[in-house]
């Protein structure tokens, strides 16, 4: 599981080219229907993916040249946005996601090596600029989950699914509110412990599942507890 961004650029050009197909099979009734997101509407997701793109365009241009270029010109202009732009046709959504995807897709190939150590401003703090490959990947895929339109956990690829866990499973073991458990992948010996392991349940399962679970995109069916009782409540995800 590579950090490092320009080995990511494949992923995700191919994730983006996953969530373009499920959005040229939309039509206007489905981009009207409710997402898996309160209150959002698959046009909500859809024009918060493009958004966002520009949002990581804005934080690689401020990279590139040490500009302090905000992710968003603030939150109120971020919701207004995506408020704005979800009643529009399918057509337009897609259009909208392909143009910011090749846009986001041209300022990475526009990153000086150098600048890749820079750190930006993003709307959760400070991350160093070689995580927002990672964090545009994120983003599409669970929000690809998030359209409820045929796309699953199951359907993510290995390695992203395994990524995502142990980044959930990191920020766990360092939250004071976060249930003592032990995670394990199903046919893996590896596996990750949040809190004090001494008597804590073992939730086993495939690593997509897992991961869902624990950012709160599944409830968890297909996963296991040791000893036998209920799935542990993992606290409120990003």
């Amino acid at each position: 599981m590579t950090s490092d961004p320009l080995l990511l650029t494949g992923e995700v050009e191919d994730a983006t080219a996953r969530l373009l197909r499920t959005v040229a099979g939309l039509g206007a009734t489905d981009v009207a229907g409710p997402s898996l997101l309160p209150r959002w509407t698959r046009g909500h997701v859809l024009t918060h993916l493009a958004r966002n793109a520009d949002a990581f365009v804005n934080l690689l241009t401020a990279a590139r040249t040490g500009e302090p270029i905000p992710m968003y010109a603030s939150p109120e202009a971020r919701a207004a946005d995506i408020e704005s732009g979800a009643d529009r046709a399918p057509a337009d959504l897609l259009d909208d996601l392909r143009r910011t995807s090749a846009r986001f897709a041209a300022a990475v190939e526009a990153m000086p090596v150098a600048a890749w150590a820079a750190t930006v401003q993003t709307r959760r703090g400070p991350w160093p600029a070689a995580t927002l490959v990672w964090g545009r990947l994120r983003e599409i895929e669970v929000h690809h989950v998030d359209l409820d339109a045929g796309y699953r956990p199951a359907d993510w690829p290995e390695a992203f699914a395994q990524r995502l866990l142990h980044e959930v499973a990191t920020r766990l073991a360092d939250n004071p509110d976060a249930p003592a458990m032990v995670l394990r992948f199903d046919g893996v010996r590896h596996e990750l412990v949040v809190g004090d392991p001494e008597g804590a349940p073992t939730v086993t399962g495939p690593a997509p599942e897992l991961a869902a679970w624990l950012i709160g995109r599944s409830a968890g069916e297909v996963l296991t507890v040791t000893p036998d009782g209920p799935l542990p409540t993992p606290p409120e995800w990003i």
